[in-house]
């Protein structure tokens, strides 16, 4: 397998260590180069098609949410993976909305970190427990006129919809399901073209407004 270039963006020398440490510890990941500050990290990101960046945007006179919005306008090819002790709502869910393909928090395990960086190389989205928790609090209501009835999900996607939600990515679903992880991504795409939707989040808050989350769906 051919080795996943990383950037680490951290303002903390102890952070990026940590990390570093730990990804070399999993191989094919690759950590390339660091970054202590935006300009830095943007110059070193312009130096590959595709990269892998690992960010915590929680530092003001570092990193920011602005960070983020510009890595995607002029970088779409970088995928990134937050990784921060942000508490704050209202920043979270701007970073959610700035395009970030995962956000796990500080607080997440080793298994954790390591799945999330392998989802997001393959350009898959990875959410933990806590940050879906937000995703879910978060209200994207609409004018009742402006509601209408998406097209109607078999029960093979609204099981697949549903272990999105739960955070499972393409390769666990797959092997719960025992479907192959190439009918996974064929389902999803399916899907987000029915919902008219364009993210996970959107998809999980489709999945909480629907009672998804909730169901014990049968498949036989």
């Amino acid at each position: 397998m051919q080795a996943i270039p990383i950037i680490l963006a951290d303002a903390h020398y102890l952070v990026r260590l940590g990390l570093k440490q730990l990804l070399a510890e999993n191989t094919p990941i690759e950590v390339v180069v660091e970054a202590e500050n935006e300009a830095d990290l943007l110059q070193k990101v312009a130096a590959y098609d595709k990269v892998l960046v690992i960010l915590d945007y929680n530092h003001a006179d570092r990193f920011s949410t602005e960070t983020v919005k510009k890595i995607k306008q002029h970088h779409p090819g970088a995928q990134i993976l937050i990784i921060s002790a942000d508490n704050n709502k209202d920043s979270i869910y701007q970073v959610l909305e700035s395009g970030v393909n995962s956000f796990i928090t500080k607080t997440c395990d080793e298994k954790e970190i390591i799945d999330a960086v392998y989802a997001t190389a393959k350009g898959e989205r990875f959410f933990c427990a806590k940050v879906l928790d937000y995703i879910l609090q978060r209200s994207f209501s609409k004018p009742e006129e402006e509601n209408c009835q998406p097209a109607p999900l078999s029960v093979r996607e609204m099981e697949i919809v549903r272990l999105i939600s739960k955070g499972y990515i393409s390769k666990e679903i797959a092997d719960q399901l025992n479907i192959s992880t190439h009918t996974v991504y064929t389902h999803r795409k399916k899907i987000m073209r029915k919902l008219k939707v364009n993210s996970a989040s959107e998809l999980v808050l489709y999945a909480v407004n629907n009672g998804i989350l909730e169901k014990k769906i049968s498949i036989n």
